[in-house]
């Protein structure tokens, strides 16, 4: 078992909540706090617990997350050594996490979290093999640069993985603990969870869910870092896709011993 579950997960000590809302954040200092009252107002009165991944910030991000889980008692922090990415802050937040089904959204705190619940409410619903469902925005409150290159990216990233994920960017997503971990991790995977979740053999349904503006901080990506980083991306879930051999239906038969 790695350490970092050792460290970070004590399922033991308080009763395990039904969900875990993951943010990831770097940098977020004028952010982080008010999405994380956001986030107990938009669940309040349900089953749920926050978990803040500070990733090696270089602002007071950290300390001011520290020192609101004073008075919130629902969040949590960790906080990673060192600078390792949005993906992999996301994860470290999926394997400390104690619910069963996950909310992701964005750190800087344009995904407004009162469009979440929704969300989770549609997963619960859902048959089991719907395994996530994404957040779609319907009005992106970004550049009109950043509009369009996202539109191309999508219609690209469509026609080559087959997925059928209009907003893949949109950080509000939901899922189950259960169908993440059976992903393959590699950095920059939560821009390919619908594509990874329909490779594993699970579907995914879609929400129009709302965007703000960045009130705060900057983006930590550009248009041609976005896509310097996209080519190898879909080339290496293209040969995810090209290596799956498929069991089709498992049966087992007797039963488990006591």
């Amino acid at each position: 078992m790695s350490g970092i579950l050792k460290s970070v997960s004590s399922p033991d000590s308080f009763d395990a909540p039904a969900i875990s809302v993951v943010v990831p954040v770097h940098d977020e200092a004028g952010a982080a706090v008010a999405l994380a009252r956001d986030i107990a107002t938009a669940f309040a009165g349900r089953s749920y617990e926050m978990v803040f991944v500070d990733d090696a910030s270089r602002d007071d991000t950290l300390s001011l997350l520290r020192a609101a889980t004073k008075d919130m008692p629902h969040l949590r922090v960790l906080s990673h050594g060192t600078n390792a990415g949005q993906s992999r802050a996301v994860r470290t937040g999926v394997l400390a996490a104690r619910g069963d089904i996950i909310v992701t959204l964005d750190g800087d705190g344009q995904n407004p979290p009162h469009d979440a619940p929704r969300l989770v409410d549609l997963l619960q619903a859902s048959e089991p093999d719907v395994a996530l469902v994404g957040g779609r925005r319907a009005k992106r409150q970004d550049s009109a640069a950043k509009r369009s290159a996202s539109v191309w990216a999508n219609r690209i990233r469509k026609k080559l993985l087959k997925d059928d994920a209009d907003d893949t960017g949109c950080g509000l997503k939901v899922f189950r603990r259960e169908a993440y971990l059976r992903l393959p991790y590699f950095d920059h995977m939560h821009r390919y969870l619908p594509a990874l979740m329909i490779r594993e053999g699970y579907r995914n349904l879609y929400l129009d869910v709302d965007h703000r503006h960045r009130e705060t901080g900057r983006s930590k990506y550009t248009n041609w870092g976005r896509l310097k980083a996209s080519v190898w991306d879909m080339l290496g879930v293209i040969w995810l896709q090209s290596r799956l051999r498929s069991p089709g239906k498992v049966t087992e038969y007797g039963a488990p011993e006591a």
